[in-house]
């Protein structure tokens, strides 16, 4: 109780270009809230931007930062900050050699590190990720995997491993840090947090972060779940509808009535869309190259997948991504053109 009352941790905030609000201020209400139940300020934090220049948020909004990158490496030589967190988006970060240098000197100097959203890739990049667990947000996971297969990632809401912590964004940053809170406060405090924010239940590391196969597609016939399951999991490389039997204890025949009655298409077509699905996501997240993004959607060759995608979508796999980095960079113009307004 003692060393409880005595704790005090600092948090650098780094925040990425187009940086996710949701996230950023779950993270920091979590904090709040703990320094308000404990009744002192046990938790302290600034923000940090590359060049100290204030944060433009995904949504526009604008935060002042306390200083630049450059100025983080004096802090660590005068005493550890504690935590580092870096702050992304559902966009992909670019990289960014002098960040990832400075994560790497955390390390060394034994700061804890966090990771939301598309922070996650700045850890991964700079090597902190190479066999731990971490938490990827689901529309990043199939870029993430592909291009970091050492680091063990997983489509869960948060995951603490050692003194890496990685969330995959959206509410999960508030039940990371109430666990965070937790170890260095108790229970107590993490249950009195809880009836302030209305927070009925506290999320497990290890925890799913998307709806489960039953509420996100409707059904509820266990063995038509079973095999979309088996179905999403080998996306690389299809399954035949034959090996899927045995496991559901159906024919082909039966599973092809269960599919037209409850998808309204046959299975073969449901696992194409599933693989096409996949396909889109990594075209609009990914820097793969289409042949590369072919064979890791279970496509032999690139015109097969081409005038398959294209059926599926109206648009070639090119001309999908050639939109959306239009699209991509028309909202970092607004976003810039909202910033001015706001100095104006």
């Amino acid at each position: 109780m003692q060393q409880a009352r005595a704790l005090v941790r600092h948090f650098t905030f780094y925040l990425l270009d187009g940086f996710a609000l949701h996230g950023f201020s779950a993270a920091i209400e979590a904090l709040r809230l703990a320094n308000d139940v404990a009744g002192r300020p046990v938790y302290h934090w600034h923000i940090v931007t590359a060049d100290g220049s204030p944060a433009v948020s995904c949504c526009g909004t604008r935060l002042a930062a306390a200083g630049p990158l450059v100025d983080e490496r004096g802090r660590l030589h005068r005493g550890s900050p504690g935590f580092v967190v870096i702050c992304g988006s559902r966009t992909k970060p670019p990289a960014d050699r002098t960040l990832e240098a400075w994560l790497r000197l955390c390390a060394r100097s034994q700061v804890h590190l966090a990771g939301l959203a598309g922070g996650v890739y700045c850890l991964a990049r700079a090597g902190l990720l190479d066999e731990r667990r971490c938490a990827v947000h689901w529309e990043h996971f199939p870029d993430f995997s592909e291009r970091f297969f050492i680091a063990d990632a997983r489509q869960t809401a948060f995951e603490i491993d050692g003194n890496l912590y990685t969330c995959a964004g959206g509410n999960a940053p508030f039940d990371m840090f109430l666990r965070i809170i937790e170890a260095d406060l108790g229970p107590d405090v993490i249950n009195r947090i809880c009836e302030a924010a209305l927070c009925e239940r506290l999320r497990e590391t290890g925890e799913r972060q998307r709806l489960p196969l039953q509420a996100r597609l409707g059904i509820d016939n266990p063995l038509l779940i079973r095999i979309v399951a088996q179905m999403e999991a080998n996306l690389a490389e299809p399954m035949k509808l034959a090996d899927m039997s045995p496991s559901t204890g159906l024919s082909r025949r039966q599973m092809e009535r269960l599919f037209r009655k409850e998808m309204g298409r046959t299975p073969a077509r449901y696992y194409l869309d599933l693989r096409l699905e996949r396909a889109h996501l990594l075209l609009l997240t990914s820097s793969l190259q289409v042949i590369e993004i072919a064979v890791a959607c279970g496509f032999s060759t690139a015109s097969h997948f081409s005038r398959t995608y294209r059926e599926r979508y109206g648009l070639t796999p090119q001309r999908t991504r050639l939109a959306e980095m239009e699209r991509l960079r028309v909202g970092n113009d607004g976003r810039a053109a909202m910033a001015e307004l706001r100095v104006a």
